[in-house]
Formats: structure tokens, sequence, C-alpha cells
């Protein structure tokens, strides 16, 4: 591989690329750009209190994009085909690193929550990093679904069930409940029979049910994203101040820099409310701005899925879109009082290296898809056919 392929935005090769490709390029960066500037106002007041650095959160952050970034550059000069070879033995990896987040002595537990692996002082999140393997896993088995043997079929469906066990068992739901969604939807999109993904679909929200009634914080989470004023101090306050964030902002916003939610009122506002930093500090037109962003990257996944001419290059990319907007509007309906208080991270906008390495594979992958789109199909010529053109060369 050319070693200038690696250099983030000073890539030569893109001026050959498809017009898709080029744009989500683009509006990738300008999604990372973005985020980062967001992540240094939200994360800075909190750095500087409790590291004496505000540049703490931000550093470390640029580290995983650096990292990301690279990853990015490898998957958009990479074949699909060579990258699908390898997706089986990732996610069997990250099953097994999943699995021992839940061993005694081995796994990491924040809030309530053992989600990570610390390798050295790094923190890893295996729950993030299986998604865009996941995604190319599925499409790859959804895909040849009729060519496949049932050991296959069945084999596969009980490693994406024992995945999404693993992470209910962390807990962690709403993260099941986006890859449970996202491996549904690549499987209706590949048509599989509609008992299965009628079958499929039930079991999940039977399964999710269980879930809730079993574990009180989560069923005080509904309680609380339904009225969280009946207790403002505990289970309502984080919604509250994310909304008064968001209230705050106005039509134009305080302006940059000027959140007051982001002072020591709104918990883990650099993570998983970073987007009501966002909407206080640039306000409505700010938001919809972000939205408009959102809207333009999800037209240009569906219209890479419509335009490749493989049914796993399509599943491959509806995938990837699903990924990167269902998380992104998650997050945003979160922040916004539409949905339950979960913990999922905003791609490329909240801090976390898992998170933003796993979001610029997954961005790296739809662009892929988008490269080989437009590429021309090699078509073999018959023996015969060729033999005389050969002989008229001749003579």
């Amino acid at each position: 591989m050319n070693l200038r392929h690696l250099i983030p935005f000073f890539d030569p090769s893109v001026r050959e690329w498809s017009t898709e490709a080029r744009l989500l390029r683009w509006l990738t960066f300008l999604w990372l750009f973005a985020g980062l500037i967001v992540l240094f106002s939200a994360s800075y007041a909190v750095a500087d209190a409790d590291f004496g650095d505000g540049l703490y959160y931000f550093k470390r952050q640029l580290f995983w994009v650096a990292i990301g970034l690279i990853g990015f550059n490898i998957l958009v000069h990479s074949p699909i085909r060579y990258i699908l070879g390898i997706a089986d033995w990732l996610v069997l990896i990250f099953l097994g690193l999943i699995l021992a987040t839940l061993l005694p002595g081995l796994g990491t537990t924040v809030n309530g929550a053992t989600r990570w692996l610390s390798v050295g002082a790094i923190p890893i999140q295996p729950s993030e990093l299986i998604k865009p393997f996941l995604v190319l896993q599925a499409a790859r088995i959804f895909g040849q679904w009729e060519r496949l043997t049932w050991a296959t079929r069945l084999t596969w469906v009980g490693v994406f069930g024992a995945v999404l066990a693993g992470i209910l068992l962390q807990p962690n739901l709403s993260t099941a409940a986006l890859c449970g969604t996202t491996l549904w939807l690549i499987a209706l999109a590949a048509n599989l029979p509609p008992i299965y993904l009628g079958g499929t679909a039930l079991g999940g929200m039977l399964l999710a049910l269980l879930s809730i009634s079993l574990r009180e914080y989560q069923r005080r989470r509904i309680i609380s994203f339904i009225n969280p004023w009946a207790d403002p101090t505990q289970d309502g306050y984080q919604l509250i101040q994310s909304l008064l964030a968001v209230g705050s902002g106005g039509t134009w916003g305080t302006g940059y820099g000027f959140s007051q939610q982001k002072l020591f009122y709104l918990p883990i506002q650099y993570t998983d409310f970073i987007f009501a930093v966002f909407a206080e500090e640039f306000g409505l037109v700010g938001s919809l701005l972000l939205l408009l962003l959102l809207f333009v990257y999800a037209s240009l996944g569906l219209l890479v899925a419509l335009k490749s001419r493989r049914s796993v290059h399509q599943l491959v990319a509806i995938g990837a879109t699903t990924l990167m907007i269902g998380q992104s509007l998650l997050n945003i309906g979160v922040a916004t009082g539409t949905l339950p208080t979960t913990g999922l991270p905003f791609p490329l906008f909240s801090y976390g290296g898992s998170s933003m390495i796993a979001s610029l594979i997954t961005a790296g992958l739809l662009i892929r898809v988008a490269r080989e789109s437009n590429e021309a199909e090699v078509v073999s010529l018959p023996a015969r056919r060729l033999g005389k053109r050969r002989e008229g060369i001749a003579t």
C-alpha cells in the first residue's frame, strides 16, 4: 500500500473516486471536525477541575482520532472481499472479549456497568469495536443465505445471539438493542423469509422486556423518562439538566464556549449528553444544520446501497449507514427527552477511544463500498471469441 494513502485529508487518489465516495469522505471529516470542536468546549471545564488540564480529554481524543484515521484510510483502500474474508474471525475475537468483561477481575466497572477491559492504562470497550465487523459478517451471511447449509446458518445465528446476550449481560441494553436492530434491518434488506424476521423481532422485544423487568435501574430510567420532574434530584436530574441546556440555546445559541449547563450541572456532558451542550451553544439553527448533515449522509449511504451491484455490498452499506445515523438519532433523542436515557455515544462527537475508532471504521466501510460501486466490472470473454480476436490481430 502507498504510504501516502495513510495521510488523512491529503490522499492523492481521491480525485479518481466516485462522486458519492468523495462526498462521504468530506462529510465524515466535517462531522469529525465539528465533533472535536464541541468536545473541546464540553470537556474543558471538567477536565480542568479533575486533572488540572483543560485539554486532558481533548488531547486523548486526538490520539484516538489518529488511530481511527489510520484504520479508516486502510479500509478505503482495501477491497471489500478481503475485509469480508477476516470478518468472521474478528467477530469471534470481539465476542470473546465481550464475554471476558463478565469475568470477575477482568472487566472494569463504571457507573454500575462492566463494559470495559483495561489494557495497561488504556480502557477498551469490545461492544463498540465489534459493531462494524458485526455489520460485515451479517452482510456476508444474510447476503448468501440461500446458498448456505443449515448448519452454517444456525452457527452464525447462534454467534449473533451470543454477541447480543453478552452485551445485554454487561448490562448494556441500548447497545444490544442497536446491534440487534442493525442485524434485523440487514436481514430484512436481504429478503429473509418473513417468518424468520417476525419471530426474531418478537423474541427481541420479549428479551428487552425481560431485561427491564429484572433490572430496577432500567425501570427507573423508563419512569424518569416519562416524568423526570417526579424525582428531580435523583433519577430525573440528568434529563432535566439536558432539557434545560437544549432549551437555553434558543434560536441562535448562547455562543461557542458559553454553555452554562456544562459547568458541573449536566453530568457526563462530554460523552452521552454532548448534544445538549451543542444545542445550548449553537441553538436551534445549529441543531437543524447538524440534522441536515445527518440527512445528507444517510441519503448518500442509501444511494450507495442502491447503486451497488453485489448484494453483499448493498447490505454492508445499509448496515454502516444504520450504525452511523441510527446511533446519532438515538443519542439526540435521549438528550431531547424523546427517548429513555441510555448510554449510547454520539458517533464522532462523544469522548471515547473505542467509539471513535468504531465510527471511523464504519465510515471507511461505507466509503469503500461507494468506491467499488462505480468501478468497472471485469467481464470474461468466451474462449472462442478471444481466439478469433487474437487471430485477427496477428493477421
